[in-house]
């Protein structure tokens, strides 16, 4: 996080460690995996039960996940923001994967944990290869960039304000 012009480096540099203080790497991870999870078996399930694949639940799950981050790793600095794109990232080849597994067991007539059973990482990779378009790669890369940009707090004016009132 670079300083800003007009605001002194000492008490800018204080109040960053104010907040670094509180951050909490675990916390932010851990909820960023459950909120990956969710976001990913609620996309399949939307999609299941409406025939239709939407780019904008690859969205909804990126910025869900960046939120969640952000929220309980209270996280300042840029590790917070990878966490967030990545774990983004994840949630949603997660979710393709539900959606895909979800179709596969209607059709079949297997229960989903049956096709989920089945899955070998060899398996994954290609059902992923199979199912991926042109659209997603613009939809994931959306997701990325929220969860990129959510996941960590960016100073506010009132931060500005509360640094240049600092003693």
């Amino acid at each position: 996080m670079r300083r800003p012009s007009g605001v002194d480096d000492r008490k800018y540099e204080q109040y960053l460690g104010r907040l670094r203080e509180n951050q909490n790497l675990g916390a932010g991870l851990l909820s960023g995996i459950v909120a990956a999870a969710v976001g990913a078996v609620a996309w399949a399930a939307f999609t299941y039960a409406t025939n239709y694949k939407l780019g904008l639940t690859a969205i909804i799950v990126g910025a869900f996940v960046g939120y969640a981050v952000r929220r309980f790793g209270r996280g300042v600095d840029i590790q917070f923001k990878i966490m967030g794109a990545t774990l983004a990232l994840l949630g949603c080849l997660a979710g393709n994967l539900l959606m895909v597994c979800a179709i596969l067991a209607r059709q079949e007539k297997l229960s989903l944990v049956a096709v989920i059973s089945l899955l070998t990482p060899a398996k994954v990779v290609r059902l992923v290869q199979v199912t991926f378009d042109s659209a997603d790669i613009l939809f994931y890369g959306i997701a990325v960039f929220e969860g990129f940009k959510i996941a960590a707090r960016e100073l506010t004016q009132a931060d500005y304000l509360k640094i240049n009132d600092m003693p």
